[in-house]
């Protein structure tokens, strides 16, 4: 039985989260700054009735940050009873995956970067990394700011 995912684009990279762990999709609005924020938190949102903290991805990864256009999205996610926007370049497409298609990271991902990685999938020979959730939403390790 193959799982849903959320598949969003970051960096020029295929992201993968799975469809039960995001409450909705919507196009960034207004981030409005909050002081003494870590680097990779943009601000807080408004979003279907409450203050919602947005992370961008993009720093949260250690990558270069870029402007948002018509394609960003703020992907809500809900997690140990908490919601958290992610800010991603794109999000448009639902896929299921069949476990058999997936496999763990590699070793060589083991820093910091792969961390965040539960696992890649090779589907139709396109790579999709499986992001772990619980792990890119621990703020008590974090890639420097850049």
């Amino acid at each position: 039985m193959s799982d849903n995912y959320i598949l969003f684009m970051l960096a020029g990279t295929t992201y993968a989260l799975r469809t039960r762990d995001v409450t909705h999709i919507e196009m960034v609005e207004q981030i409005t700054s909050v002081p003494n924020a870590a680097h990779f938190v943009d601000g807080v949102v408004f979003s279907r009735g409450q203050v919602v903290p947005a992370l961008n991805l993009r720093a949260r990864f250690g990558f270069e940050r870029a402007g948002h256009d018509v394609r960003t999205r703020l992907l809500v996610v809900q997690s140990d009873n908490r919601s958290v926007g992610l800010v991603v370049d794109s999000a448009r497409e639902f896929l299921a995956i069949p476990p058999s298609s997936v496999q763990p990271p590699n070793q060589a991902l083991a820093g910091i970067s792969g961390q965040y990685i539960e696992g890649i999938a090779n589907l139709n020979d396109r790579l999709i990394l499986i992001l772990d959730l619980p792990a890119v939403l621990n703020f008590s390790q974090s890639v420097p700011a850049a």
